[in-house]
């Protein structure tokens, strides 16, 4: 599968569920293929940490913008059984590559006025890439959402009216579990400090994947019997 994980506003953790589901799936003993279609360069320079702090990597962590995207891509994808695409909080070319070849796009939303209203040009965005990609799924779900209070089903409430787009019912809350994790050249199911960022983590890919995962207290995530 070929999920690309963008949108058209930065700033809403797109690199940590990226390296985050990056984690899991390599813990399930998939191939994985973490491509880092951002301009800021988040996902591979979190990669990078992790290698210089010999942290076990057992996935490919490439760099890739633009057309070169999606003709690297389009090689590399049958060599794996995972492509998670990491791209920037901007329609850019590198978006629009990306999105050409995937089956998945993930669109975090964080659960404030500025970042709902722009689901509209998601939408434009997506119908774009569907008359090129007939295949292209797009989901959207509350990332960094409050661990309190109603913000996140008033946010919830505003997507689920755009058709184009899958609302998943799963709420990435905002804590600090998935920074330190990440500082740290870790997915938060290898730091195994926050249950409840874990579970969190854990649904989302389930949603995505369709599979069931435990990411528990052990050294690994073990695929549910």
């Amino acid at each position: 599968m070929i999920i690309t994980i963008g949108g058209i506003k930065g700033g809403v953790g797109k690199s940590l569920v990226a390296i985050n589901l990056t984690v899991i799936r390599a813990l399930l003993k998939k191939r994985v293929l973490l491509v880092d279609g951002d301009e800021q360069g988040t996902a591979g320079d979190w990669a990078e940490h992790r290698v210089g702090l010999g942290i076990k990597t057992p996935w490919t962590t490439v760099r890739l913008r633009a057309k070169a995207l999606r003709s690297e891509v389009l090689k590399l994808s049958n060599d794996y059984d995972d492509v998670i695409i990491d791209c920037g909080g901007r329609d850019t070319s590198s978006l629009r590559a990306a999105l050409s070849v995937s089956d998945v796009f993930l669109v975090p939303f964080q659960p404030k006025s500025f970042d709902i209203w722009t689901s509209s040009k998601v939408v434009e965005l997506i119908q774009d890439a569907q008359a090129i990609n007939e295949k292209l799924r797009a989901y959207s779900f509350i990332n960094c959402g409050g661990v309190r209070g109603r913000d996140n089903e008033e946010a919830q409430q505003i997507i689920a009216e755009n058709n184009d787009i899958q609302l998943l019912s799963n709420v990435i809350c905002l804590r600090k579990a998935f920074s330190n994790s990440s500082a740290l050249g870790l997915g938060v199911c290898e730091h195994k400090k926050d249950i409840k960022a874990i579970q969190e983590i854990r649904d989302l890919h389930d949603a995505v994947f369709g599979v069931s995962a435990t990411c528990g207290r052990r050294k690994k995530c073990v695929k549910k019997m």
